[in-house]
């Protein structure tokens, strides 16, 4: 009960000294408040910049419009007549409903929709039988890239088409391809043409192929 005694006897100057500094701080936090929830403070301005983002370049929100439409691919390569019979033969489902087909957006040709790579493969090892780039032209979609020289591949890599075939040499088994061809496609006013081309062999110390040496 010490402190209570204490505190009981301070002087009447010590006491109204203490209630002049609390009316003050009130007053302080109702002039904050005012300032945070309206008025027309800074705060309506938005938050001020740090020192190190005043100097940074806002980047504008992409617009809904730019979100690619989905297409439906298997209806698109079935119905293209360009395509090869085999192919559409053997697009079909590996199960259920799901067919194996890779599809990809993205500017390749400067069209003012964004342009459709669709990769078709066989169920069981996954390998590449058609590549397809499918520009949109006053609301139709028309082929303006195909390769169907198994195993391919087709990607869309900082605007150019990358296509990517295997290289078989004799007896080399489906999953152990020699090499493979690395082509990049660049758009030039109406039709893709070669742009690179690279040739990559891969090594033969790969699953046990390599052959066993002879005996000398």
């Amino acid at each position: 009960m010490r402190g209570l005694d204490t505190e009981g006897s301070r002087a009447p100057e010590a006491r109204t000294a203490v209630i002049t500094a609390v009316a003050v701080i009130t007053a302080l936090g109702l002039f904050v408040s005012a300032c945070g929830t309206g008025g027309t403070g800074a705060r309506d301005e938005g938050p001020a910049l740090s020192d190190s983002a005043a100097g940074s370049v806002s980047i504008p929100s992409v617009p809904a419009s730019a979100t690619p439409d989905r297409v439906n691919a298997v209806r698109l390569v079935k119905a293209d007549p360009g395509v090869s019979s085999a192919v559409k033969r053997d697009l079909k489902p590996c199960v259920g409903d799901e067919y194996p087909v890779d599809v990809s957006y993205g500017d390749l040709t400067g069209g003012s929709a964004q342009d459709v790579v669709i990769n078709v493969m066989t169920c069981g090892d996954a390998v590449g039988v058609g590549s397809y780039v499918y520009r949109e032209e006053d609301d139709v979609y028309r082929n303006v890239f195909r390769a169907e020289e198994p195993p391919v591949y087709a990607e869309i890599d900082r605007g150019d088409l990358v296509v990517t075939q295997q290289v078989y040499e004799k007896d080399d088994p489906v999953t152990y391809p020699s090499g493979e061809e690395v082509i990049t496609y660049h758009w030039m006013t109406t039709r893709f043409t070669e742009r690179a081309r690279t040739h990559n062999d891969y090594s033969k110390v790969v699953g046990g192929e390599t052959a066993a040496p002879t005996e000398q």
